[in-house]
């Protein structure tokens, strides 16, 4: 493999002269396995018939040295339970177990990865990791949290990136830069919204622009760094990173490379497809015009009362002032007229408070024509939510801090001086597209390792380095080298083909291993850093409420499209911040079956989380999360038991298995096949008995304890 600085050279960039004084900082700390090349280790000769890839090699030779022993086999049941939730965050249906349980043929299991590993689920599973990196949510964040239209593209971009099996160095460049290596390729320019996928404080009145900006390139960079270098790049934005060899110049010309683009939606839809939005557009504001102008009609009298008393408090001059017009005010009559203004503005909750009961209720029933008529407002054209280029990029400095206000050094746009110090374009254009190329470069130390390591973690549950967004000195050491540098070579000789790989890990035996515990070996090796056996895994609060839809029969598995909103408690909606009337802030659907689509098309709203998906760890899309939680606490048990989401879904499933089935025993067998992909124990059958026909309990109550199984939310 080529050393670092010729890799880069191969793009076109030039390894600029490190500052002797950063040079000093970064000195021995530049030794540090993450920031070496990646050397391709020969496989170790153990393993025998044990090994069914060069994966378990390596892990056996790990466990070897630790005196640890593989564990036996996982069951032909367990095992297609397990990669199904895994590559698919869906449990099998029972012809599938039934089918593979009769397959005795060598290669079985192959074919099965094979489906899976084929199935449009595969890349919902992956979005729904790499969204978590990302920090992918439909809304901005903060206090107003508006929502962003039509970012669900991105969402749907990276499903089917996954889908299609794209190179990820090709996936790495579009969304770096998609807009100027593959110009007119609408994909590439969508794939940029990685750059917005973060919150931004989007907030009206007088704001700071500068520091708006600022706080946008911020985010740019964090995202950057964690997602595709595995570095804390984000420590050095007030002073030198205090572990690792990253300046606070390194921090500013990482930036200075992103403050060349804008923030843009430019429409992707054809001339035509406008123009008929527009004629579409026209008429059906011509349908509220009659409603919107009998509310105002219904408000008039009230509003000039209210206006009316509101005049008397003020002052002389302000109320002398209102009656100036535009072209005839003095600059100082324009502020008393505007501050004049202000004090007489009216609330919506003002005025509907002051209205009449019959008025109130008048209005009332308008409104909800309004709404209705919402339903039929027309599409609006597709665009891009994305970053171009600026044409003019503004001059970078490092701020003393981080703070806008206290500009120190002008750096230029480059990279890492730990990696070479290489400098990027000095114009606008190709900034972002000479970061892409330098991080996609196979001989880069950190980009294919970072994405092996996630890859990993994803399959087996835990990192080789148990920190996939910090590759660093505060980061966890890989409990493997050798595998990791060993998958990472294999990752870029595959073509950065991130299918081959998870077929690689799903088909060795590390992975087919059983997850029983053995005190033995915990003793030893309790966090099971050294893959004696297979980690248990809970599924992500998503993927539960996915099984349960399909237990009951009701999972629309419709793909892609703009987000759709769910029903909401009461008191999850009444949190909804809004500045305007609250009577329509979380409009259904009008057909109910969209709202049973997957959870990674639910509308993913930073401030308002369905309870069920927060309680079992869902991110709040405000900070990069590479690993989720798994907590354990009382709502869980309360949202599986008692939600209503929980309820309805059990009515159905009880519905599914009495429409199959007359007497009991068959019910009971059906539920289980529905829920587990399996039949009942002679225990499990006998205590169903007695709970279904001696004590007369709801078959919905037996539903509903099936998916509140421990062997229904974990992955076995």
């Amino acid at each position: 493999m080529r050393n670092f600085v010729a890799g880069a050279a191969c793009v076109g960039l030039l390894a600029a002269a490190v500052d002797p004084r950063e040079e000093a900082f970064i000195g021995t700390r530049r030794n540090y396995w993450a920031f070496q090349k990646v050397e391709r280790p020969a496989v170790p000769a153990v393993g025998g018939v044990w090994s069914k890839t060069p994966i378990d090699a390596f892990v056996l030779e790990a466990m070897q040295a630790k005196k640890l022993t593989p564990s036996g086999v996982a069951s032909k049941r367990t095992l297609i339970r397990r990669v199904t939730m895994d590559l698919t965050g869906l449990p099998p249906t029972q012809s599938e177990v039934d089918a593979f349980l009769k397959d005795t043929s060598a290669k079985a299991y192959e074919k099965l990865v094979d489906r899976l590993i084929a199935s449009p689920a595969y890349g919902e599973r992956w979005a729904l990791k790499w969204l978590d990196v990302v920090r992918y949510a439909d809304t901005n964040g903060y206090e107003l949290d508006a929502e962003r239209p039509q970012a669900w593209r991105y969402r749907d971009y990276v499903i089917q990136s996954f889908n299609a099996g794209k190179p990820y160095d090709r996936f790495l460049r579009e969304q770096l830069a998609g807009d100027e290596l593959y110009p007119g390729d609408h994909q590439a320019l969508i794939a940029t919204g990685f750059l917005r996928a973060a919150p931004r404080h989007v907030v009206g009145g007088n704001t700071d622009e500068e520091m708006n900006r600022q706080e946008v390139l911020l985010e740019m960079t964090l995202s950057v760094s964690n997602t595709f270098l595995g570095l804390t790049v984000g420590c050095a934005r007030c002073h030198n990173h205090k572990f690792d060899p990253i300046t606070q110049a390194d921090h500013y010309r990482l930036q200075a490379v992103l403050a060349s683009s804008k923030l843009d939606e430019p429409y992707i839809a054809t001339k035509e497809e406008r123009l008929r939005y527009d004629d579409l557009a026209m008429k059906h504001a011509a349908r509220e015009k009659p409603i919107k102008d009998a509310i105002a009609e219904i408000e008039k009298p009230t509003r000039a009362r209210l206006q009316d008393a509101k005049k008397k408090l003020l002052t002389p001059e302000h109320r002398a002032v209102l009656e100036i017009g535009k072209d005839k005010r003095t600059p100082a009559q324009d502020v008393l007229f505007k501050e004049a203004q202000k004090q007489i503005g009216l609330s919506w909750d003002e005025v509907v408070n002051a209205l009449p009961a019959d008025l109130k209720a008048k209005r009332a029933g308008l409104r909800r024509q309004l709404h209705e008529l919402d339903y039929e407002e027309p599409e609006k054209p597709a665009m891009a939510f994305a970053v171009i280029n600026a044409e003019k990029a503004p001059v970078t400095h490092i701020l003393k801090i981080g703070d806008h206000r206290h500009k120190l050094d002008p750096v230029e746009p480059g990279f890492l001086s730990v990696l070479g110090g290489i400098e990027a374009p000095k114009t606008p254009q190709g900034r972002r597209a000479a970061l892409a190329n330098w991080m996609a470069d196979p001989a880069h130390p950190l980009t294919a390792r970072v994405m092996a390591n996630r890859i990993w973690q994803f399959r087996m549950g835990s990192g080789i380095v148990p920190t996939p967004n910090d590759f660093g000195q505060l980061g966890g050491r890989p409990s493997n080298r050798k595998l990791l540098d060993w998958l990472t070579a294999e990752f870029v000789s595959s073509g950065w083909n991130v299918k081959a790989m998870d077929k690689l890990i799903v088909t060795s035996a590390v992975y087919r291993q059983s997850a029983a515990i053995d005190a033995a070996k915990a003793a030893i090796d309790n966090d099971n850093r050294f893959y004696w056996r297979m980690n248990t895994r809970r599924l992500e609060g998503e993927a539960i409420r996915d099984s349960v839809l399909q237990a009951s029969g009701q999972l629309n598995a419709k793909q892609f499209g703009a987000p759709v909103k769910t029903p909401l408690e009461p008191e999850i909606y009444d949190i909804i911040f809004t500045e305007g009337e609250p009577d329509n802030l979380w409009p259904l659907p009008k057909d109910k079956t969209e709202t049973y689509r997957k959870s990674l098309y639910l509308l993913n709203k930073r401030t308002v989380r369905l309870p069920m998906l927060t309680n079992f760890d869902q991110p709040d899309a405000i900070n990069s999360c590479p690993v989720r939680p798994v907590s354990t606490h009382a709502l869980q048990a309360l949202s599986l038991l008692n939600s209503p989401f929980m309820h309805e879904q059990a009515v159905a499933m009880a519905a599914r298995v009495s429409a199959a089935c007359k007497d009991v025993d068959c019910r009971v067998k059906a539920a289980y096949s529905a829920a587990l992909q399996r039949g009942p124990s002679a225990v499990e059958l006998k205590m169903a008995r007695e709970f279904l026909s001696a004590k007369k309990m709801p078959l919905e109550d037996f539903t509903k304890a099936l998916v509140n199984r421990h062997e229904f939310v974990y992955i076995p």
